[in-house]
C-alpha cells in the first residue's frame, strides 16, 4: 500500500537526518495521502499531523501572486504596467529602473533588484514602510533583462496589493484567495499561529546539538513588511487544499485562463535546480516529458515544499523543522514521491573532474545584500561556503541559521563550461552557473535562483 511504503520512508528518512518533525501529504487521482513522523517541539512534544503548522517561508509568494492575478482578472491591476502606476512614491538606487518595472517583472523576479533588505526590527515595518526604504537595496541588472529571485519584489507586490483593494495585504489576502478557498488554517502572524496546533523550528549547531530556532518564522515577529515575500505558515492539509485548487478552474476567485496562466513560462532559468524557468511565481520543471510546477521555502530551521503536476492531478508537500537538514529531507520525499508515483527518476548530475585552471578563474568571495558567498580551492578540488554576513549576524539580537560551511562543488559537462552542482553539505545538488563580462572575466555567480556579485578575487 503506498502509505505505508510512504510512511516507511519517511520515518527511516527523517531518523537518518534526526530532523524532531516533519509532515507530507500526497495528492493522486483525487486521493489525498498524509504521513506524519516525530514531535512538534522537543521540549513540549506533541505528534506532528496534517493539521500542524509550519512556517512557509517563500511558498507564501504563490499565495501572494494569485491574489495579484485575481486583481489582473478583474481589470483592476495590468501586469504590463509600471509599478510605479499603482505605487507612485517608489523610489530605487537606479531612477530610470524604478519608472520601467512592471508588475510582471515583480512576479517572475525579472526586476533587478537584489534579493531584500534586511528587517532591523526598527522603524516602521510596514510595507509602506519598507517602500521607503527600498532605495537602499542595490539593483543587479536592467530590468527585464534576467531572472533572479528577489524576496523584494514580492513585498513590493504586496503593497500594490494594499494600494489597489485599501486594505492591510493581510485582510486583502484573506477576502481575495485564503477564505474563498477555505484555507482556515493558513495565516499570518503568531498571534494566528499560537492557537493553532505549530512545529517549533530547529538549527543544528557545529557541536552536532539542536537548538530552537528564534525568530520563529523566517522574519522578525512584525515585520509586515515581509509577508508577501514570506510571512504565511500553514499545514500540509491545507496546502493539499492549496494545490487542489492550482489544478482547478479557479473556483469562483479567477477565471482558470488566468489561474493557468500562471503556469505558462514568461522567462527561463540556466542551470538551476529550482526549475527551468518561471511563470508567474511559479518555478517550472520539466520531468520526463511532465510538466510540473512548484516552489520551495527556508525559514529560520523551517523548510517548506509544494510541487504539483497538473497532467496527472499530482501533488506532494513535505514540511520539516529543521535547519539545515529539513531541506534534503523535503528533497529527497518529493524525489520519492515522483518515482513511486508517476514514475518518475531524478537523475543526479555527475561533475567532470577538477581542472586547476577553471578553478583558479572563480575563487573569490561573491555577495548579494544579506550573504556572502566564497569560493576556493587546495588545489585538489573547488568548495563553496554561505552564510549571512557577520555584521548582520553580530547586529541581531536573536540567533540566526547556520551558515553553509565549505563543501564539494564541481563544473558540469556541456555548455559554456561556467555550469557547476554543489556535491556536499546542506546545499548538496545545488545547480548554478557563472556570470562573465565581455571580456570573459567571471562577475558573479547564480546560486539558489540568486545572483551573488564578485567582490573580491582570491588572493
Amino acid at each position: 500500500m503506498l502509505q505505508d511504503k510512504l510512511a516507511e520512508f519517511v520515518k527511516a528518512r527523517a531518523t537518518e537526518l534526526g530532523v524532531p518533525g516533519v509532515a507530507v501529504g500526497v495528492l493522486q487521482g483525487g486521493q489525498e495521502i498524509y504521513v506524519s513522523h516525530g514531535v512538534t517541539s522537543i521540549g513540549n512534544p506533541l505528534p506532528v499531523d496534517e493539521n500542524t503548522l509550519f512556517p512557509l517561508a517563500s511558498v507564501s509568494k504563490t499565495f501572494t501572486a494569485t491574489a495579484l492575478m485575481r486583481l489582473v482578472a478583474e481589470g483592476k491591476v495590468d501586469l504590463d504596467a509600471p509599478v510605479r502606476s499603482y505605487v507612485p512614491e517608489l523610489r530605487l538606487a537606479d531612477e530610470r529602473a524604478a519608472a520601467r518595472i512592471t508588475v510582471l517583472n515583480l512576479l517572475n523576479h525579472t526586476a533587478g533588484l537584489d534579493w531584500n533588505l534586511i528587517d532591523d526590527g526598527e522603524g516602521d515595518r510596514s510595507l509602506a514602510g519598507l517602500v521607503t526604504k527600498l532605495h537602499r537595496l542595490p539593483m543587479i541588472a536592467r530590468p527585464g533583462s534576467r531572472a533572479s529571485y528577489s524576496q523584494a519584489g514580492y513585498n513590493l507586490a504586496g503593497r500594490i496589493i494594499e494600494k489597489v483593494t485599501g486594505l492591510p495585504f493581510e485582510q486583502a489576502m484573506a477576502s481575495l484567495v485564503l477564505e474563498p478557498v477555505g484555507l482556515a488554517d493558513t495565516v499570518y502572524g503568531l498571534s494566528e499561529v499560537m492557537v493553532r496546533k505549530f512545529a517549533v523550528g530547529y538549527n543544528r549547531g557545529d557541536d552536532g546539538d539542536l537548538r530552537p530556532a528564534r525568530p520563529w518564522a523566517a522574519f522578525k515577529e512584525g515585520a509586515r513588511g515581509d509577508n508577501p515575500g514570506g510571512g504565511l505558515a500553514s499545514s500540509t492539509s491545507d496546502l493539499l487544499r492549496w494545490a487542489r485548487f492550482q489544478l482547478g478552474d479557479g473556483a469562483g476567485v479567477l477565471p482558470a485562463a488566468q489561474l493557468h496562466r500562471m503556469r505558462e513560462r514568461t522567462v527561463g532559468l540556466r542551470a538551476s535546480t529550482l526549475g527551468d524557468g518561471f511563470g508567474i511565481c511559479w518555478f517550472l520543471h520539466e520531468l520526463d516529458g511532465l510538466h510540473a510546477i512548484g516552489h520551495g521555502g527556508s525559514g529560520n530551521g523551517q523548510f517548506a515544499e509544494l510541487l504539483i503536476v497538473p497532467e496527472r492531478d499530482f501533488a506532494v508537500v513535505s514540511l520539516a523543522n529543521l535547519g539545515p537538514d529539513g531541506h534534503p529531507f523535503n528533497q529527497s520525499v518529493v524525489r520519492w514521491a515522483l518515482e513511486n508515483c508517476l514514475g518518475v527518476v531524478e537523475k543526479a548530475a555527475e561533475p567532470l573532474p577538477y581542472d586547476e585552471k577553471q578553478a583558479r578563474q572563480v575563487v573569490g568571495r561573491y555577495e548579494i545584500d544579506a550573504m556572502d558567498l566564497e569560493i576556493a580551492t587546495d588545489g585538489t578540488r573547488l568548495t563553496l561556503a554561505v552564510g549571512i554576513k557577520p555584521e548582520i549576524r553580530g547586529a541581531s539580537d536573536e540567533e540566526m541559521p547556520p551558515d553553509h560551511p565549505a563543501a564539494g562543488m564541481g563544473f558540469l559537462p556541456g555548455g559554456d563550461g561556467d555550469e557547476y552542482v554543489v556535491t556536499e553539505g546542506g546545499l548538496k545538488g545545488q545547480r548554478g552557473y557563472f556570470s562573465r563580462d565581455v571580456h570573459g572575466s567571471v562577475t558573479g555567480v547564480d546560486l539558489a535562483g540568486r545572483l551573488f556579485r564578485r567582490v573580491a578575487r582570491a588572493t
